[in-house]
């Protein structure tokens, strides 16, 4: 038995991987922010606009599984830095192009070099912080999700009316993602589980896919996550449009409010849900999970009223969404980490990105293209419904407003799912612990 450690450097590395993570997260959210000009310059439907987050989300998962695998063999840092340093160089091709298949095609780049990110930074923090402190770590490094947002929110409005373009925002992204990408390679990677209990070894193992789809509370939270990341894309890609069409608010009134919603509801839900998730994990195995459903629970119905309300004030329906955003971010400090705890050193990254390819294959690639089809349906149908011969700005409203009940339906099944892990992750847990080495002498073949 070993004693539980925390890497010297764990903080350092922290902050530079919560960079990283922001820029990930702000050159992502830039195409949610400018979609309704790009629609107006090239003439699209809502399903066009849905199919742009859904080939990006489609690649990033198909690529994120060789390349979490390289994570678990290979550089972490080498691999974050080259993918960040792609990443950041296509958001600048993005502003180049001057069609939407060029656009999309770009995107879709984009999302290669971004899924080498996801699963190797979780790798590595598992690695730097042991278990009692990871809900808190993991929290700090996904406070990224919602300043990256936040950030994005606030200023790419103010970028494209200063510059009088859409394509601004994509240049002036891809500068520090670059700057950044090179104090990536500097990092020094601590050895494969060296935060645990027990010392692992450092043999291969076999069929590491199938080690981790038998794990039940794997396939219940991969589960958990498809439906959550299908409600979080949803409201990512079509909340700035909905605002503008169905509140008649401008572009940049629009992204603030947004910002709001999905960014600075995470400062607090990301940092205080850390903190609560480890406290009731000391007294409960399963707490972080629970803790997570409760939230599920209360977001779901406080975006539901939201919708439901109508045509309300702006300020009550954003009081009333950010709520249940507010409660949404628990997903990201109790989920990641659970995985953590079930799932062995050896094959995080591993299980990361097969976690991620779930997420973003069925749940990310599907939100916005199905929120898009159905916001296409509805307007078409509140057009008929009222006798016109011609569809309106009206009627896309009213139809992308009713497409966005998907939203809460979405969290309510990642509430169901989120209890069903919950059942079996302390067998699983343990199971964990006695599959990894005691003492020097491997548990498994």
């Amino acid at each position: 038995m070993q004693k539980s450690t925390q890497a010297a450097n764990a903080w350092r590395i922290l902050f530079l991987l919560f960079l990283a993570n922001l820029f990930n997260f702000f050159d992502r959210t830039i195409p949610a922010i400018i979609i309704e000009p790009i629609r107006m310059e090239w003439h699209l439907s809502d399903f066009q606009l849905g199919i742009i987050g859904t080939a990006f989300t489609i690649v990033y998962a198909m690529a994120g599984l060789p390349l979490g695998r390289m994570a678990d063999t290979g550089s972490r840092s080498r691999l974050m830095g080259w993918g960040l340093a792609v990443w950041s160089a296509l958001t600048a091709v993005n502003g180049l192009v001057g069609s939407f298949w060029s656009f999309l095609l770009v995107r879709m780049g984009v999302g290669i070099g971004e899924a080498s990110y996801g699963p190797a930074a979780n790798s590595l923090i598992g690695d730097l912080f042991p278990a009692h402190r990871r809900a808190r770590a993991m929290g700090i490094f996904m406070l990224g999700l919602p300043l990256g947002l936040l950030l994005a929110f606030f200023t790419i409005g103010s970028m494209v009316q200063a510059f009088g373009s859409w394509r601004a925002p994509f240049f002036i992204a891809a500068v520090p993602g670059l700057l950044l990408a090179v104090f990536m390679f500097f990092i020094r990677e601590p050895a494969r589980g060296a935060a645990e209990t027990v010392a692992v070894a450092q043999t291969p193992i076999d069929r590491p896919l199938r080690r981790v789809l038998m794990i039940p509370t794997f396939g219940w939270l991969t589960l958990a996550g498809l439906t959550f990341n299908f409600a979080s894309y949803a409201c990512n890609s079509f909340m700035v449009p909905m605002l503008q069409r169905y509140f008649l608010l401008p572009l940049q009134e629009a992204a603030v409010a947004t910002g709001v919603i999905v960014g600075l509801t995470g400062l607090v839900g990301l940092t205080l849900g850390g903190w609560i998730a480890d406290r009731i994990h000391q007294r409960v195995a399963s707490g972080r999970l629970l803790f997570a459903a409760v939230s599920m629970l209360v977001a779901t119905v406080s975006t539901a009223c939201a919708l439901h309300a109508g045509r309300i004030e702006i300020g009550v329906f954003v009081v009333l969404f950010s709520i249940g955003w507010l409660f949404a971010y628990n997903f990201y400090t109790c989920v990641y980490t659970a995985i953590q705890d079930v799932v062995q050193p050896r094959l995080r990254a591993t299980a990361m990105a097969l976690y991620f390819a779930g997420l973003y294959l069925l749940g990310g690639g599907l939100g916005p293209v199905v929120v898009g089809l159905l916001s296409d349906h509805f307007a078409q149908t509140a057009m008929l419904e009222a006798g016109a011969g011609q569809m309106t700005e009206a009627f896309k409203a009213v139809g992308l407003h009713d497409a966005m009940y998907l939203i809460p339906v979405a969290l309510l099944l990642t509430l169901v799912f989120l209890l069903q892990a919950s059942r079996c992750f302390s067998q699983d847990a343990q199971r964990m612990r006695e599959g990894m080495v005691v003492d020097g002498v491997p548990a498994l073949a």
